[in-house]
């Protein structure tokens, strides 16, 4: 008999990295392939047993972060995590490699899967083993952030002073020597630009994580060919092998191996608490009436912020399920820090949650438009359900997938950065009206549907992923 392969997956834990890279190792086992599923400590105690309980070929495993718990106490500890990661995760995911090799009735390991955590790809080197990189946003995110470097060698970074954060220069200044990337504004290149110090953390580590994916056997995109196809051809004269395989989601929840029954867990590995009573008020509700709210899983808010959003939507006059995390607005809140009287104005048409299963909730009938973060998994989860989108964007690539949604695919409407209800109100009406954005977000939704279809491209390219990963376990 063959040997079976074995692929350790290992995400930035995350959520926005967590969930897409867990949708990539179910389809992987779906396959044949044995998967182990790496966590930090920290999050597999938090997701709970029963969330990381494995079954037969798939197994949830998990190594220390590096971080003690004064570290993990402070309010933004992501800094302090990247560090971590990067530099005290290396030696316990050899030890992991070393025991899973050693344990009886588990095939050896034959590839890692980092995603936006390259250091692994380094450990994969040391020991001989194949690897794929998984990068979790957009083709277009990855070859924007792997010209940061020629962005500053021109002079665009870092910023001259303060003054270009708000004298309209990241808007006006147009890159369009990007190969494949549309003339792209410098403020929708990344967040990260948006700094006067050339060794700003993030904005270098996001760049060698970008560039660290070159390092890789192979590059794992949750897209698809139709929609990048221009950024797409300019990627693969820089990485001759990559695998489209998105949407992600569209391709689970097909099922699309023969006699293959869905796992229970589709839904992701929620570090939330997760709110499914809003599927069944969603069925009280008509078809394409309710506009949903989430800004994802890091976003935050002033309170101020928080209650344009909260009156434009109730003067929008559409029903509402809005997620509201408790540490939505800093200091906590949560629900409670919406504007006094929001709830009164918006009663009989307004469900209020912490945190619902996202990609079910796009997929129902009664949703018409989603008011979004623009992360990428939220956009293509959005995208794969033909649900029209208004955008107001804050980190990282979410920049770079309001351009593309609003200006490219023509599915959404980009909010100011200053939050004014009125134009939060005219921008949901219009979303959930106007048949032109309507008709683009359907035509998408049958293109993404066709890509996840048995011989359609993400399909068929992640036929060819496992076979990749087979032919890898024959060497071992």
């Amino acid at each position: 008999m063959a040997p079976r392969p074995h692929a350790v997956v290992l995400p930035y834990p995350y959520s926005g990295t967590i969930n897409p890279a867990l949708q990539v190792a179910k389809l992987l086992h779906r396959r044949g392939v044995y998967v182990t599923f790496v966590n930090t400590e920290h999050n597999h105690r938090k997701a709970g047993a029963d969330a990381v309980r494995g079954h037969d070929g798939f197994r949830f495993e998990p190594i220390p972060d590096g971080l003690d718990e004064a570290a993990r106490a402070v309010q933004d500890y992501g800094r302090g995590l990247c560090l971590s990661t990067r530099t005290r995760c290396a030696a316990p995911l050899r030890d992991l490699v070393a025991r899973l090799n050693a344990t009886p009735g588990v095939p050896a390991v034959t590839c890692l899967v980092p995603a936006l955590m390259s250091f692994a790809l380094d450990v994969a080197r040391d020991l001989g083993v194949p690897s794929m990189a998984f990068w979790g946003g957009s083709a277009a995110s990855l070859l924007c952030h792997m010209r940061l470097p020629e962005l500053q060698d021109r002079g665009y970074l870092p910023l001259k002073d303060e003054s270009c954060l708000s004298n309209g220069h990241l808007e006006t200044t147009l890159i369009d020597w990007i190969p494949g990337v549309p003339p792209i504004s410098l403020g929708d290149i990344s967040s990260f630009v948006r700094t006067t110090d050339p060794e700003d953390f993030e904005l270098r580590f996001n760049e060698s994580e970008a560039t660290n994916c070159a390092k890789a056997g192979a590059l794992i995109l949750n897209t698809f060919q139709d929609l990048e196809a221009d950024v797409l051809a300019a990627l693969r004269s820089e990485y001759p092998c990559i695998y489209t395989i998105g949407p992600l989601g569209s391709l689970l929840n097909q099922g699309t191996v023969a006699g293959d029954e869905k796992d229970s867990t589709t839904s992701g590995l929620s570090l939330w608490n997760q709110d499914t009573e809003c599927l069944t008020w969603l069925e009280t509700q008509e078809a394409r009436s309710v506009v949903y709210v989430n800004f994802g899983s890091h976003t935050v808010l002033t309170p101020a912020q928080l209650a344009e959003f909260a009156w434009g939507l109730a003067d929008s006059g559409h029903a509402l399920l809005w997620s509201i995390r408790e540490n939505l607005v800093p200091g906590g809140g949560g629900l409670a820090a919406l504007p006094p009287g929001f709830v009164a104005a918006t009663a009989g048409r307004c469900r209020l949650t912490t945190w619902c299963p996202q990609e079910q909730v796009l997929q129902h009938p009664a949703v018409g438009c989603f008011l979004t973060h623009n992360g990428w998994n939220s956009t293509c989860e959005s995208l794969a359900a033909g649900v029209p989108m208004v955008c107001w964007p804050g980190f990282a690539d979410q920049y770079t997938n309001c351009k593309y949604v609003c200006e490219v695919w023509g599915v959404g409407l980009r909010l100011d950065d200053e939050v004014r209800r009125e134009q939060v109100a005219g921008h949901v009406r219009r979303a959930m009206e106007a048949e032109e954005i309507r008709s683009s977000a359907a035509a998408w939704k049958a293109k993404a549907a066709k890509a996840a279809a048995p011989g359609g491209s993400s399909y068929q390219n992640l036929q060819s992923m496992v076979k990749a990963l087979n032919s890898a376990a024959d060497r071992f």
